[in-house]
């Protein structure tokens, strides 16, 4: 599957100094695309909709301190 036609974006949270970013974009078959926005022709991950979810809610979740 092509995915030249997507729309990337990132987080309003990221900022643009340091280029430590991640770009999401959606694609109409439901698959969540995620990229290194500092390599725009690097390698993706395609991602279901449940393992994206599943994705973001380990991020939100509560930290370990060990």
């Amino acid at each position: 599957m092509s995915t030249t036609g997507l729309t990337w974006f990132k987080s309003s949270y990221s900022g643009d100094s340091s280029g430590d970013c991640v770009e999401v974009a959606v694609c109409p078959s439901a698959t969540i695309h995620v990229r290194d926005s500092k390599n725009s022709r690097g390698p993706q991950l395609a991602l279901s909709p449940s393992a994206w979810a599943g994705f973001i809610l380990d991020l939100s979740g509560p930290r370990s301190t060990a």
